[in-house]
């Protein structure tokens, strides 16, 4: 056949026709270069670790700010440094505002890790009648008094837990030791008048050291067992025992002592478990004395450098 121009065109035609048919029945959709190319939303991933762990940071730093909730309005504190040779004490209710004292912000602050109340201390001014150094609490019945103590016929008790995470050595690389809870004794002023006393000091009846990692518990007894009346107010009546130690070694931990004291009778609980009692004769005559609670950091030693801290977490006075 012979391909005339409008032969081929007439052909061509139906060339593209038919390829434009084929192209629309094949399902494609035609494509709108005007339109925007859709991008799938990103899809977001919570991580509930991630969010845990925030959500408990955000409770460390609440918890960082903790004040001690240890009752401070029945109890002052003796610091280990002095002014006009005397050393420095803060009553209630001073001592309530301990967290905003100067003065009081290096020996008694607060741990912001634990919450505990830190009683910090080292060899520089000492009380009358001791050579020894310390940030202590002295139990008053009355704020602000020393006046009001009790005896041992109407009865008391101290509770607290507490932990000694730092002492100093000696030059024998032996820890020092520090007492962390007493009981003292007082002279009421008509027993101070009447035996010529000076001031209204009498003997500690226990005294309960952190010693070696382990606690030691001393008391005190008479010289002469049957000595009475005016004879067993002196201090030179007294000795102390030979001590007793628990046998739990409580080192750096954190522990709880107890002290229950009734008429006749005084008894000492480590840790809920192990438990001394005195209720001999040198306790009955004991009953003579007025007495007061003492917590904190007494360190037993002068020695250049030395130094340790006693953390509180609770304390609690009752009688």
């Amino acid at each position: 056949m012979r391909f005339t121009p409008y032969t081929l065109n007439k052909q061509l035609f139906g060339l593209i026709l038919i390829l434009v048919m084929v192209s629309c029945q094949s399902g494609d959709e035609p494509i709108d270069l005007n339109q925007e190319e859709s991008v799938p939303e990103e899809e977001v991933v919570v991580d509930d670790s991630d969010s845990n762990t925030n959500e408990e940071e955000s409770e460390e730093e609440t918890d960082s700010g903790i004040v001690s909730n240890i009752d401070l309005s029945h109890w002052k504190v003796t610091l280990p440094i002095a002014e006009n040779g005397k050393t420095i004490e803060v009553e209630p209710p001073e001592i309530l505002n301990y967290t905003n004292n100067e003065m009081l912000k290096e020996f008694m602050y607060n741990d912001t890790e634990d919450g505990s109340l830190v009683f910090y201390t080292y060899p520089a001014a000492s009380t009358q009648n001791s050579s020894y150094s310390r940030t202590e609490l002295r139990e008053q019945m009355v704020s602000g008094s020393n006046s009001t103590n009790w005896t041992f016929a109407e009865g008391g008790r101290i509770k607290g837990s507490l932990s000694v995470p730092f002492i100093s050595k000696d030059s024998n690389n032996e820890y020092h030791r520090t007492i962390v809870m007493q009981i003292h004794g007082r002279l009421t002023n008509e027993q101070r008048d009447r035996i010529g006393a000076t001031d209204n000091n009498a003997p500690p009846v226990l005294k309960i050291y952190w010693q070696k990692g382990k606690i030691r518990v001393l008391t005190k007894v008479l010289k002469d067992l049957n000595a009475s009346g005016d004879d067993i107010l002196t201090t030179d009546a007294w000795q102390s025992d030979e001590g007793f130690v628990f046998a739990e070694e409580i080192g750096d931990q954190k522990f709880s002592l107890e002290v229950i004291v009734t008429e006749g009778r005084m008894e000492v609980i480590l840790n809920e478990n192990e438990s001394v009692v005195y209720d001999d004769i040198n306790m009955q005559k004991w009953g003579v004395f007025e007495n007061y609670f003492k917590a904190g950091n007494y360190l037993q030693t002068i020695d250049a450098g030395a130094s340790a801290t006693v953390n509180y977490f609770d304390l609690v006075v009752t009688h």
